[in-house]
C-alpha cells in the first residue's frame, strides 16, 4: 500500500471513529479534574498524534562471492520471484538462472526493522539466513547483492518495496565460539526508500482550531512545523533540532499547552516544579516544563541547589534545552564526578543542548577519563560535533576508521551494530616487535619479527597460494592493510590489501589484544536484535 494511501486510510480510521462515536451515542460530558481546569489543556489533549512504529521486512535475495559454499537450490516462487528481480536490475541480462544456478552464490531470508518515524535514506541493520534445506554451507565472506525489503507477511513481486539491503555478510566471531555460518548481518545494511510522515488529527475537526492549533505549534516551535491541510487534520515536520530525537518532539508537541498568559504559566510552573521533585512521574513533569519554556527558567533553576543529584540533571538539563546557560555548570560537575551513575546522561545533554564550543571542550576533557564507557560517550558527541578530534579514514569502500589522539588511554572499540566502525583511542597504537599471531583457523598470520622493522602479514585462501604483504607496526596501517581489497594499487604499484571480512578482522585485532600484541583495553559494541 502507498504511503499516501496508508496515511489517508488511518485518518479516515480515526475521524470516523471520532465521528461516529458523536452520532451514534450521547454526546458525553467530559469531566475535567480541578488540576486540568487550572493547568489548561495541552495539544496532546486536543489531537491524536498518528507516526509509524518500526515495520518488520523481510525480502529474499542472493549472497555473493561464498567461493562453492552456495547452492543452487531454491524455492519455485522464490526462484521466479528472483529471475524478475534480476532481469529488472540488469536490463541487457538473459539468463537470470546462471546468477541463482551458481555455487558461489546462495539464496538468502532477509529480516528487518525499519525504525519508527524513519526518512527516507535511513539505514538500519538486517539479518540474513541460508534458506532451510539447501546445500548452502556457509555465507562467511559473502555479499549481499541488492535486495528489495517488503512489510512482513506480505512479500511479493506486486507489494510494495519499502527498504532495500545491501552490503557484506557480518558473522559475529568476536564472543560466538564455533559461530553459525549460514547466517549473519549485514551492519547498516538495510535502507529506507520512504519519508514516514506524522500526522495530528484533530479531536474536534474544525479550521478554527486547526488554525489556533497549528499557530500555537509554529510559535513553540518554529514556523513550518505544522500545517493545517484540512479541518481535522495538520501534518507536522520535525525541526532539524529534533532530527536525532523525533519522539522527544512529539512528546514535547503532546506537553504543549494551548493557551498562554503569565498567571497561567505562574501555576503550572509551580506545579511542575512540585512534581518534578515529589513524585514519580518525573519524566512527564521534567517534559512539560521544558515545552513551557523559557517564562519556567527562573523556577526551575532553584532546582540546581537540590540535595539530589537526579533533580540536578533533570533541572540542568530542562534549563539547556530551553536554551538557558545556568544548567550547564550543573551538568558539568556530574559529567566529571567519578562517583555518578549519571555521567553518560550528563554528557549526552550537554552534548545536545550546550553551545558546541562548551560541548566540545567537556567532551575533549572526558577523553582522558580512566572509564572506557565515558571516554566512548565523549567520542560519540564528539562526532556528532564534527570535531576535529576525531580523525575519521574510509577503508575498503564502507568501514569508518577513527582515530581519537587525544585520548590518554589507549583502546580499541567495534562495532557491531549500525555501520562496521573501528575506533582507535589514544592513537597511533602500535604493534609490540616480537609478535606472531595466528588467527584460529589460521587464515590470517601476524609476523613481527624484532630485526624486521615492520610486520608482515599472511592470509590463506582455500586453493590460493598464500599472500603475504608487509606493513608498519602502526595499527591504523595493519587494519587498512588487512582490509583493503586487493585490487586496490598504492602510488608504487603495489597491492596492499588482504580483503579480509570486516568480522575476521575485528576478531584478530581482539586476539591481538588478549596476548599482549597490542597493549590497549577491547570493547566491542552490542549485537543488532532482530528476531
Amino acid at each position: 500500500m502507498e504511503i499516501k494511501h496508508i496515511k489517508v486510510f488511518v485518518i479516515s480510521l480515526l475521524m470516523a471513529g471520532l465521528l461516529d462515536g458523536c452520532q451514534e451515542q450521547e454526546p458525553a460530558k467530559t469531566i475535567v479534574p480541578a488540576s486540568k481546569i487550572e493547568m489548561g489543556l495541552t495539544i496532546g489533549e486536543l489531537t491524536e498524534i498518528v507516526s509509524s512504529q518500526t515495520i518488520a521486512v523481510e525480502g529474499y535475495g542472493l549472497v555473493g562471492g561464498l567461493r562453492q559454499t552456495g547452492s543452487s537450490q531454491c524455492p519455485v516462487q522464490i526462484r521466479s520471484y528472483l529471475q524478475q528481480y534480476i532481469l529488472k536490475q540488469l536490463p541487457g541480462e538473459k539468463n537470470a538462472d546462471k546468477y541463482i544456478n551458481s555455487p558461489d552464490t546462495a539464496v538468502v531470508h532477509i529480516n528487518g526493522m525499519i525504525p519508527e518515524m524513519a526518512s527516507k535514506g535511513d539505514r538500519f541493520d538486517v539479518k540474513v539466513v541460508s534458506l532451510a534445506g539447501t546445500q548452502t554451507t556457509s555465507l562467511e565472506g559473502g555479499t549481499l547483492l541488492g535486495a528489495e525489503l517488503k512489510a512482513k507477511g506480505r512479500f511479493g513481486i506486486s507489494s510494495k518495496t519499502l527498504a532495500i539491503a545491501e552490503g557484506t555478510i557480518y558473522i559475529d566471531k568476536i564472543d560466538v565460539a564455533g559461530a553459525n555460518k549460514k547466517e549473519g548481518f549485514v551492519l547498516g545494511g538495510g535502507q529506507a526508500n520512504d519519508d514516514y510522515p506524522i500526522i495530528m488529527v484533530m479531536r474536534q475537526p474544525g479550521y478554527r482550531n486547526s488554525a489556533q492549533i497549528r499557530n500555537r505549534i509554529n510559535e513553540r516551535f518554529v514556523l513550518g512545523t505544522a500545517n493545517a491541510i484540512m479541518p481535522g487534520q495538520i501534518d507536522l515536520t520535525v525541526p532539524a533540532r529534533y532530527k536525532g530525537q523525533k519522539q522527544k518532539f512529539i512528546s514535547l508537541l503532546k506537553a504543549t499547552f494551548l493557551n498562554e498568559n503569565q498567571a497561567i504559566i505562574q501555576e503550572r510552573t509551580d506545579r511542575l516544579v512540585y512534581e518534578l521533585t515529589e513524585t514519580e512521574n518525573k519524566d512527564a513533569s521534567e517534559i512539560a516544563l521544558e515545552a513551557i519554556g523559557t517564562p519556567a527558567a527562573d523556577k526551575v533553576a532553584t532546582l540546581l541547589n537540590s540535595p539530589q543529584q537526579e533533580i540536578r540533571l533533570r533541572a540542568a538539563r530542562c534549563l539547556l534545552n530551553m536554551g538557558d546557560d545556568r544548567g550547564l555548570q550543573a551538568l558539568r560537575e556530574i559529567a566529571l564526578d567519578m562517583d555518578s551513575p549519571n555521567r553518560i546522561k550528563a554528557l549526552e545533554a550537554i552534548g545536545y543542548g550546550a553551545r558546541r564550543n562548551d560541548a566540545s571542550a567537556i567532551s575533549q576533557r572526558l577523553l582522558r577519563d580512566d572509564d572506557f564507557d565515558i571516554r566512548l560517550a565523549a567520542y560519540k558527541q564528539l562526532l556528532k560535533l564534527d570535531d576535529i578530534a576525531v580523525i575519521r579514514d574510509i577503508i575498503a569502500r564502507s568501514i569508518y576508521l577513527d582515530k581519537v589522539p587525544s585520548a590518554s588511554h589507549q583502546g580499541i572499540f567495534v562495532s557491531r551494530s549500525g555501520l562496521p566502525r573501528i575506533v582507535i583511542f589514544g592513537a597511533p597504537i602500535y604493534c609490540r616487535p616480537d609478535t606472531f599471531i595466528r588467527y584460529e583457523d589460521g587464515s590470517i598470520t601476524i609476523d613481527a619479527p624484532l630485526a624486521s622493522g615492520g610486520v608482515r602479514l599472511i592470509r590463506k585462501i582455500p586453493n590460493v597460494p598464500p599472500i603475504t604483504v608487509e606493513c608498519s607496526y602502526k595499527l591504523s596501517d595493519i587494519i587498512k592493510t588487512l582490509c583493503e581489497e586487493a585490487t586496490v594499487k598504492d602510488s608504487s604499484g603495489r597491492k596492499p590489501g588482504l580483503n579480509v571480512p570486516y568480522c575476521d578482522m575485528t576478531a584478530v585485532i581482539k586476539q591481538m589484544c588478549k596476548k599482549g600484541a597490542l597493549l590497549a583495553e577491547f570493547k566491542a559494541g552490542p549485537l543488532p536484535k532482530i528476531d
